[in-house]
Order: structure tokens, then sequence, then C-alpha cells
């Protein structure tokens, strides 16, 4: 499936402005997602990466993810919804897969831990969709991180599918980390992919 051409044909049939939750890993790779996003949805990002390594480098994420929504300008809203820092429940849910490749079955099992829960926040409070930045990156593997969001919508909230690195997505995302001088980090955020 083309994720990228079926989230534009739901763009295509929004008759209002939709309320969309967007779980976002960092700064830097929701730069690109936001402005695409942004004049179709009323955007909240929610900071949600128990997965992140050492608690110091999750602050200085969040706080340059907080610098991005200062600085895109947009006609709708656009907010963030932070949450608790819970790495051990992160580490409870790979056990076992520790040892596992970067991009392989711990991932998914990232993937699904940071969708679902921002499923519930979506669905817990009224908004219409829920997605996610990550597959804006060429190192994440859009068809699990999809079929994961897909399997989780419900008659409360919708999934919306994507594939953000299309479109030159992560080159924006560079272009745009740039343009606004953010830090851009050498690991995807566990202690796993650090090493």
């Amino acid at each position: 499936m083309n994720y990228n051409i079926e989230m534009e044909n739901i763009l295509k049939k929004l008759d209002y402005t939709p309320s969309i939750l967007i779980h976002s890993c960092c700064g830097p790779c929701s730069t690109s997602v936001i402005t695409r996003l942004k004049d179709y949805f009323d955007i909240t990002v929610l900071y949600y990466n128990p997965n992140i390594e050492p608690y110091e480098e999750y602050e200085k994420r969040k706080e340059e993810q907080k610098k991005v929504l200062s600085l895109i300008k947009s006609n709708n809203k656009l907010d963030l919804l932070d949450c608790d820092y819970d790495n051990d429940l992160y580490h409870e849910k790979v056990k076992g897969l520790e040892h596992e490749k970067e991009g392989g079955p711990r991932c998914k099992v990232c993937y699904h831990l940071r969708l679902s829960y921002t499923k519930e926040k979506a669905k817990n409070n009224g908004f219409d969709f829920f997605t996610t930045t990550l597959s804006v990156s060429p190192f994440k593997n859009a068809n699990w991180i999809n079929e994961i969001g897909l399997s989780l919508e419900d008659d409360k909230v919708r999934f919306l599918p994507a594939d953000f690195k299309k479109k030159d997505g992560y080159k924006k995302s560079i272009e745009l980390s740039n343009k606004y001088n953010l830090y851009r980090q050498n690991y995807c955020g566990c202690i796993y992919s650090k090493e």
C-alpha cells in the first residue's frame, strides 16, 4: 500500500478542520510533518518517548520539540501535550529483545508502545485522528508503523496513514532543522541504538 497516497486521499476529502494528535519522536522529525499537515488540522504534538536514554537526552529533545512549536506559524491550532518519562515500561516491553539489531523486532515493539499510547490519549481527549512522525525517517519501517496504527484505530478515533519521508519529507526535515538551528541527535533514542 502507498501510505502517502492514502494520506493525500484523506486530506482531499476533508471538509472541516479536524483535530489530530501527532506522536513526535523529536523536534527535527516533526518539522516537515507539522509543516505538511498544519493547513489541514488543529494539531497537538504528543511528546511520548519512554525509549530515549539517558534522561538528559530525553529532556534535551523535548526542549527542541518545544522550540519547533514556537517557530512554526499556523492559522490552525498548534499545541504540545507532554507526558511522564517512563523508561522502565519501555525496558519491560522490550525484555528479551535487547540484542536484536536496530530496525528489527525490538523497534516494532517500540512503535507499538508509542502508537498505542498515542491512540489512547487521542481517544480519551476527543481527537479525530492520530498519527506519528516516525515514518519521516528512512531508518524506520513505514509499513510496520502504518500497520500498527491502522490496527489501533476504532470508531472513536482514526489513524492517519502516512509515509512522511515521501515527497522529500526527510530532506525537508533536515533543511528545516538547519533553518531553526535544531539539535539533531545521532541515534534513535534507546540505549541499544546508541551502542
